[in-house]
């Protein structure tokens, strides 16, 4: 693991932004999917604090970075990172005001217990930077249109989280119980009474194993972890996508089955089209190789013709993003392209940079990433009934005007 050591009833919200019936659009994938004619929706409270100019606001649970503001230096400023809640976030202002009072539980353990956020700050300490992206981050390419939020690239960031290694807190519980499978992480979003908890509980599994790199964080890019990105505490697993990484973390469990929870037994699963998701499915956990193009991607503007710098992200998954190529004509010739910047270890993107001599005209823009592991990126995304994980890199293409 790549650290910098020390350093009314709530509901599940879908999207009702306008760019759902977009989703079935087919050829070249497009940088203005997610535009509207209609008036940009304000910022919720609790994320007011974002940077409105380069956000998109599709619910009050569900809010995207614009692709042209990722800017070029790795980390995702926080006040441009994306928001995504399954459910409304805590509204007890009093859980923020003083964060190192927040109790987590620990289970499963040898000595199980509860500990205070002050209590963890005393065990251990590091520093993960890491892809934060959203299981539907690309969903709106799907031609099915799947339920959901039609994110396009912005429900996704590269960000530093900061707290305490799971391992040391198990050192501190003097180690997990016989036979267990799973880590089980439980939000503390408040369920109404009179409802099934198990209908709205935030809570997911996810296999042993994850635990070797996974933390729990009270700090994002070197500041306080906000109620928008799950404070005062949330657990990071990182190389899985970021329903795994369980907000407002109230319960750590170690576990022989996974949790009953709606969200893990039914939701977020590798289901056909035409397949109700269930158990019997395979669980959205790690997350693959992909890349895009963010600059030039505005279709709103005229590129000069001369030579262009094309750039953008790549990530590896679950192993670091070896090289990426770019292509200047939908994908018929591939280049490799450079990385710049620092490498903050493989769970983090890369960015690149491209300089292509472009005539007058209309370009395709594609880019497709290679990981450690030997994977690349495939041109076509894997169907499934919710449109999630999307890492196609024809989709991801752009189409610019140059003149």
């Amino acid at each position: 693991m790549e650290k910098l050591t020390n350093a009314g009833r709530r509901q599940l919200l879908l999207s009702t932004g306008s760019i759902a019936a977009m989703a079935g659009l087919a050829g070249v994938a497009r940088a203005d999917l997610g535009k509207t004619d209609a008036p940009a929706k304000a910022l919720p409270n609790y994320a007011s604090w974002k940077d409105a100019d380069n956000m998109i606001v599709h619910s009050a649970n569900t809010i995207e970075t614009r692709r042209t503001a990722f800017g070029s230096s790795v980390i995702t400023p926080t006040n441009r990172l994306f928001v995504r809640n399954n459910v409304a976030p805590p509204t007890d202002a009093n859980m923020m005001k003083e964060p190192d009072s927040w109790a987590l539980e620990v289970s499963g353990v040898a000595k199980p217990r509860s500990f205070t956020v002050a209590e963890l700050k005393t065990l251990g300490l590091a520093s993960v930077p890491m892809v934060l992206q959203c299981s539907g981050n690309g969903r709106a390419w799907f031609e099915h249109n799947p339920s959901g939020t039609q994110w396009t690239v912005g429900a996704a960031g590269c960000v530093i989280f900061t707290g305490v290694p799971v391992k040391a807190l198990l050192e501190a519980v003097g180690g997990m119980a016989d036979g267990m499978v799973y880590m089980t992480s439980t939000g503390g979003e408040p369920i109404p009474e009179g409802l099934d908890p198990n209908t709205l509980r935030v809570e997911r599994s996810v296999p042993i194993s994850a635990m070797e790199d996974a933390i729990l964080a009270w700090e994002i890019n070197g500041e306080a972890l906000p109620l928008a990105h799950g404070g005062p505490l949330r657990i990071i697993v990182p190389g899985y996508t970021g329903v795994n990484s369980i907000k407002y973390i109230k319960h750590l469990a170690f576990t022989k089955e996974q949790s009953p929870a709606k969200i893990q037994q039914t939701s977020y699963r590798w289901a056909p089209i035409d397949e109700k998701p269930g158990p019997n499915h395979e669980s959205i956990w790690e997350m693959p190789v992909k890349s895009w193009i963010n600059f030039p991607s505005d279709p709103d503007q005229t590129v000069a013709a001369g030579r262009v710098q094309i750039s953008g992200v790549a990530m590896g998954g679950m192993t670091a993003a070896k090289s990426v190529e770019v292509s200047i004509n939908g994908g018929k010739d591939w280049e490799k392209a450079e990385f710049i910047g620092p490498d903050l270890g493989k769970y983090a993107w890369r960015e690149f940079v491209f300089n292509a001599d472009l005539a007058a005209g209309t370009h395709e823009l594609a880019c497709r990433a290679t990981n450690e592991a030997g994977d690349t990126q495939p041109e076509a995304r894997r169907e499934n009934n919710r449109g999630y994980i999307n890492n196609s890199w024809r989709d991801h293409m752009v189409s610019i005007k140059v003149a």
